[in-house]
């Protein structure tokens, strides 16, 4: 069964060695905690995804952000990250929503569905009535992804695609 859940102290164990094994950049997703030890992930990272979900002591630049693990059945195979609202870096930048599917898992429809799963919570969150996304312009698997949930091009540039899909 295919799901989407909120980083959680509950899955630890899993959300570390997932987290630690994605890569610091891909596709324009960062992760800054790539290669994080499990002391780290426990006692910085994991406390830190559910402070910015809160919205608790952020930085200036940074809005709420919730951080959501797509598993099939016992195995997380990606991750969603929901930003509550827009603010003007991420309108013309990043917009509502990352995602990222491990690699194994690509081309199997795991984007398609983790996405329309990650609507569903996004739209409980977002006051906007559109989801702002940006997809880099050499990843047209994401696009598709994208596209595949409602989503069209609004507008492009050397490096992306700013995708808008309806609430």
């Amino acid at each position: 069964m295919l799901y989407v859940k909120k980083a959680n102290l509950e899955d630890i164990e899993k959300e570390w060695a997932f987290v630690r094994d994605m890569p610091e950049d891909e596709n324009g997703l960062t992760n800054a905690w790539s290669g994080i030890s499990h002391d780290d992930f426990e006692n910085k990272a994991l406390p830190d995804m559910l402070r910015f979900s809160r919205g608790e002591n952020l930085p200036d630049w940074m809005v709420p952000e919730t951080f959501l693990f797509l598993w099939e059945d016992d195995t997380i195979v990606g991750q969603f990250r929901i930003r509550h609202y827009l603010n003007d870096a991420l309108r013309e930048g990043g917009g509502h929503i990352g995602q990222f599917i491990k690699k194994e898992y690509r081309g199997k429809g795991y984007g398609t569905r983790g996405l329309a799963l990650t609507l569903e919570v996004a739209r409980t969150i977002v006051p906007e009535d559109e989801f702002y996304l940006r997809v880099n312009r050499d990843n047209p698997a994401s696009l598709k992804v994208m596209q595949k949930n409602g989503g069209r091009i609004v507008k492009e540039d050397d490096e992306h695609y700013y995708v808008r899909i309806k609430k």
